[in-house]
């Protein structure tokens, strides 16, 4: 399999997202670690980057909501390579009414290969590596490779 390196700086662009039930949650654990993130680039949807913003004082770049577009954006900015980490607390117990959306969101970021934090301790534990402050080479797998591969091998055998 052939790979590709993206570089991810030292300041990262971490996106913010939570669903209506866990944006106190998120907000709260902004609040607690205000100081390292105030170090890096803040992103975030809709109301969740707004609330961010006022209750830690902290800028966030805002996006639209999540339902009104705004996971497809913080997507879109993943595969551009303009966000390389995503905290995404999201209520396990409620169903969206944008789950494909969501689910569309977590595919880009597994496929971008970057950290993803569902939850508080997930995202106690990012924040606390020590790659949050260096440089870091994520590996790619490189899929449009991977695709004509594939395409040449399903060709050949039909």
């Amino acid at each position: 399999m052939e790979y590709n390196y993206l570089k991810m700086e030292v300041k990262k662009s971490i996106a913010l997202i939570a669903h209506d039930n866990m944006k106190k949650e998120l907000i709260d654990w902004v609040y607690e670690h205000r100081e390292i993130l105030g170090k890096h680039y803040l992103r975030g949807t809709g109301t969740t980057a707004k609330l961010v913003a006022e209750k830690t004082g902290l800028p966030v770049k805002l996006y639209k909501s999540g339902p009104l577009g705004g996971d497809q954006q913080i997507g879109a900015r993943i595969a551009e390579e303009k966000i390389n980490l995503m905290i995404f607390f999201w209520d396990p117990l409620e169903a969206q009414p944008h789950d494909p959306d969501v689910k569309a969101l977590l595919r880009i970021a597994v496929l971008y290969n970057i950290p993803v934090a569902n939850n508080r301790a997930t995202a106690d534990f990012i924040l606390s590596s020590p790659l949050m402050s260096m440089e870091y080479n994520r590996k790619l797998i490189n899929y449009s490779k991977l695709m004509i591969t594939r395409t040449a091998k399903f060709l050949n055998e039909n």
